[in-house]
């Protein structure tokens, strides 16, 4: 469901104005409630979605996020009352935005410090994203406790801003932990979604019209594609077919129609529900390396070979993801620059040949899921903060 704070109230299957307004409004100071933030990138909402079943369970839970971004249809259908208000990028390089999205910004600001004033929840929980940051500032107007969440290995500008407005700031990787203020900083881990563990290998097969005569290569390129490990899977398919099923999530708009009906590949924009069972059917993976995806490949015990963004494209943090997995021998790592079509099925072969090793290495890793831990945090910080 997806509720607005200015306006007639529209609840879904209804027409306006023919329903009493929600409880929410009512008697909310004996009401356990806690707003998530974070948007943008599937990155910037899957540990908010891992979170929310456990949180469920003793807390009210509402979510702040954009008008048209991917956050908006994953948190509805999770059930979650969702809230949206406008958003301007916070963007690095000229353009003519750079001089409108302030006031959008502003707006957002005010929406969002109305709504929490409304809902007055105990804490808010941010993943980052250019939305979360009038949400964060809002909060700390509002005098609400706010814990952020920083997925890679360096802060990004989003958590950046909003540090000085939160209380507490949780990091993924031991690597981050110099980078952030000594006082507010914990190492957690990254929550990873339960659903995730739940998936079938023969379903997966199924789905995807595989068979299990041969092993099954995953690629993605996140959560919104990559043209560029597309064309490039793309080129040397007969290679890859020649060993591999390719199961081949490209991103939005990015499907190759010429594939179809390609024998041995199937090709999907986006995936959701069925992402636990193509997991669980595939032997090893190629990846950007975004941080909530290569832990969840790290929880799977998936070798990976890496493909991180350059820094032509991104501030590098997935760089430095990548190296701290190549470390750990988790997993390989491909430089962007350095691809090409022959190198590229050279290192797939190699992860191959080498995938119980990294297995074993993933195996002795010990990383636990981070949702149990965090969850933990957040109840504490609302039973100090004398909301209750």
């Amino acid at each position: 469901m997806i509720w607005k704070v200015t306006g007639p109230w529209v609840y879904p299957g209804t027409s306006r104005n023919t329903q009493p307004k929600p409880k929410l409004w009512r008697g909310v100071k004996d009401v356990r409630r806690i707003v998530l933030t974070g948007g943008g990138t599937a990155g910037h909402v899957m540990p908010n979605l891992a979170l929310i079943p456990e949180l469920k369970n003793s807390w009210e839970v509402y979510y702040i996020g954009s008008e048209t971004g991917m956050e908006r249809e994953i948190i509805r259908q999770a059930g979650v009352p969702y809230f949206s208000i406008a958003t301007g990028k916070l963007r690095r390089y000229l353009s003519l935005k750079n001089l409108t999205d302030p006031f959008l910004v502003i707006k957002g600001l005010t929406q969002a410090y109305f709504i929490l004033r409304k809902l007055r929840p105990l804490v808010v929980f941010s993943k980052g994203g250019f939305v979360s940051v009038p949400v964060v500032i809002a909060a700390w107007l509002n005098r609400i406790p706010v814990v952020l969440h920083e997925s890679d290995l360096t802060p990004g500008l989003a958590n950046r801003l909003c540090l000085p407005f939160s209380r507490l700031i949780c990091a993924t990787f031991p690597e981050t932990i110099p980078f952030l203020p000594a006082k507010k900083s914990i190492l957690t881990g990254n929550p990873i979604r339960r659903e995730i563990f739940m998936g079938s290998k023969e379903e997966g097969l199924s789905i995807c019209g595989f068979t299990k005569e041969k092993p099954v290569l995953l690629v993605t390129g996140g959560s919104l594609g990559s043209v560029k490990i597309n064309r490039l899977v793309r080129s040397v398919l007969p290679d890859l077919l020649s060993i591999f099923q390719v199961v081949h999530i490209c991103g939005k708009g990015h499907l190759d129609e010429t594939l179809k009906n390609k024998r041995g590949y199937a090709q999907f924009e986006f995936i959701s529900t069925e992402l636990p069972s193509i997991l669980a059917a595939a032997d090893i993976c190629l990846s950007r390396a975004g941080a909530n995806f290569i832990f969840e490949l790290l929880a799977l015990k998936k070798p990976t070979l890496l493909i991180p963004l350059s820094k032509q494209a991104s501030r590098g943090d997935q760089i430095l993801n990548a190296r701290s997995f190549e470390k750990q021998h988790f997993s390989m790592v491909l430089m962007e620059e350095e691809i090409t079509e022959e190198r590229l099925v050279e290192k797939i072969k190699e992860l191959y040949a080498n995938r119980l090793r990294f297995t074993a290495a993933m195996e002795k890793s010990g990383q636990q899921n981070a949702s149990a831990k965090v969850i933990k945090l957040l109840h504490s910080l609302a039973n100090s903060s004398g909301n209750l």
